[in-house]
């Protein structure tokens, strides 16, 4: 099963998608794949809070900021997934030089094409996005690929999951599926 979770930030998204997995795991296996490459103080503090929250829920931690498949190597497919972020993932593989403003735009369709991989190849997934592309205002170019992108990567990953969700101020509204908690 693979559930897709979006909404705006601190809306309560990883809470949701941590009970979801927990609850899917059914006392086997889970794994929490960060996707997070820490860039500043910010970041850093962000990582402690959410490893904070899922203290004791029994996740193992992996790693992975950039070529999800890659993680395939070190887990069991059978287990379940948290994937949190596909938002951080998609910014890691575009911006590959955090040092640099070049954009790799390949790296978005190979990402989409990843995410949509990884969720066929195991036997439960959580998807965590953020839902950064639906107001009018005009950004930068750089800032508009990258919701460009984004955006067409929750259409591919909400195509293949089996549950959309959206998380809004702590409500969720499901777009597909049934929600198990």
């Amino acid at each position: 099963m693979t559930i897709f979770i979006t909404g705006g930030a601190k809306n309560g998204k990883s809470s949701l998608a941590q009970d979801l997995a927990v609850a899917m795991a059914k006392g086997k296996p889970h794994y929490y794949i960060a996707t997070m490459i820490p860039c500043d103080e910010e970041d850093h503090e962000r990582i402690k809070n959410h490893v904070a929250d899922r203290a004791g829920l029994g996740f193992e931690t992996v790693e992975c900021g950039r070529n999800i498949l890659s993680c395939l190597d070190r887990v069991d497919p059978n287990g379940t997934f948290l994937l949190d972020s596909a938002t951080a993932l998609l910014l890691n593989e575009l911006f590959p030089d955090p040092t640099s403003c070049e954009m790799d735009v390949k790296a978005a369709q190979r990402c989409a094409d990843d995410l949509v991989t990884f969720a066929k190849a195991v036997n439960n997934l959580v998807i965590v996005s953020d839902y950064i592309y639906s107001d009018a205002a005009r950004y930068d170019e750089v800032t508009e690929v990258y919701r460009k992108c984004l955006a067409d990567i929750d259409r591919n990953l909400a195509q293949v999951s089996d549950t959309v969700l959206e998380v809004c101020a702590g409500n969720i509204c499901v777009y597909k599926g049934d929600v198990l908690v």
